[in-house]
């Protein structure tokens, strides 16, 4: 008996087949018409329902190019169950390369959002009545925001041990037990039954190689541990993550000029000296010291630093992150997963 078809936005797509679908959004003040574009694949054969999203916030744009070579992959062509694709939710944001919507809105605080609300809440209702609740799992890609940058990682608050394994499995260099924030979809999406899987990876309006590289391979070994594709050539992880149950903002103690020291993914011990702060003139320095051992999951990309600004993102952790993060970097470059045409 063949599969029943996948219906979304009032469309139905067949087993063995797959589309994109428009949901219409709003219309501009111009009267231009503006959409959520959904790519459907829905397999031949019954399984899970996942769904992968990027751009949430609108200049993330690393997302973007994560969800394209998803949809690329070979192994999607043998998929088990339905993969559902939104390589970019917030439209408004990311054609204005902005982080925010049209009203100045977070999307991420909005959700689950109403059909009556801003317009910020509309697009939170649409995608959580047309996506997450027809979805059994997801995995959400975002970066750092503007002027910042994050090593590729993996936040996860589980409902299950088994999202913690889909979390183990992506294969990002680290791993960290993240609290539910008010208004996030992931904190929406469990209210519905649906863990996420949340990647960081890179900065704001930027692409890298790695980041990308790591995203990719990431969502389709999730999608192998869900028994929705097969593992040929899926690269395989020997190192397991670092996980992280705790991290801190490391913050400017004066304004002026930032010399940094240190860069993400370098391993520091307590009271390592990261960067230092120094006036225009050079006659005032002042140390910027690591609170606890970890690895530097961010940082900032300006020289220039208020007081008080985030300048690094430290995990506490008690291995040896220089060495496990050596042998992580060396199973992403003795297992590129992309042919040279896809290397940007």
């Amino acid at each position: 008996m063949a599969r029943a078809p996948f219906e979304i936005g009032g469309e139905k797509i067949a087993a063995g087949s797959r589309r994109t679908v428009d949901l219409p959004v709003s219309v501009l003040s111009d009267h231009t018409p503006v959409t959520m574009s959904v790519h459907v694949v829905h397999g031949r054969r019954p399984g899970p329902v996942l769904f992968v999203s990027a751009a949430v916030h609108g200049d993330e744009v690393i997302g973007v190019e994560i969800a394209r070579r998803v949809l690329r992959a070979p192994q999607i062509d043998t998929l088990r169950g339905t993969l559902l694709v939104v390589p970019i939710v917030n439209t408004f944001g990311f054609l204005n390369n902005s982080r925010y919507m049209p009203d100045r809105r977070d999307l991420n605080r909005v959700f689950p959002g109403s059909e009556r609300g801003s317009l910020a809440s509309r697009l939170a209702h649409l995608f959580m009545t047309e996506v997450v609740q027809r979805s059994d799992f997801g995995i959400d890609l975002h970066s750092a925001a503007i002027h910042r940058t994050n090593m590729p990682q993996i936040r996860v608050s589980a409902s299950s041990d088994e999202t913690l394994e889909r979390a183990e499995a992506f294969g990002a260099p680290v791993v960290i037990r993240a609290k539910l924030r008010e208004g996030s979809l992931r904190a929406a999406a469990r209210e519905v039954g649906c863990d996420i899987l949340l990647y960081e990876a890179g900065e704001a309006l930027r692409f890298d190689e790695m980041s990308a590289r790591v995203g990719a391979s990431g969502v389709l070994r999730v999608m192998h541990r869900m028994e929705m594709i097969g593992g040929k050539g899926l690269p395989r992880r020997r190192a397991a993550p670092i996980h992280a149950g705790s991290s801190s903002w490391v913050r400017a103690p004066a304004g002026g000029l930032l010399r940094s020291f240190k860069e993400v993914g370098e391993g520091v011990e307590e009271g390592a000296v990261m960067a230092v702060v120094t006036d225009p003139f050079g006659e005032a320095e002042i140390e910027i010291r690591a609170p606890s051992t970890g690895i530097i999951l961010g940082r900032a990309m300006m020289p220039v630093v208020n007081e008080g600004d985030a300048v690094y993102h430290v995990a506490m952790t008690s291995i040896d992150p220089e060495r496990r993060m050596a042998r992580l970097a060396a199973d992403l470059e003795a297992e590129p997963m992309f042919d040279e045409d896809e290397i940007l």
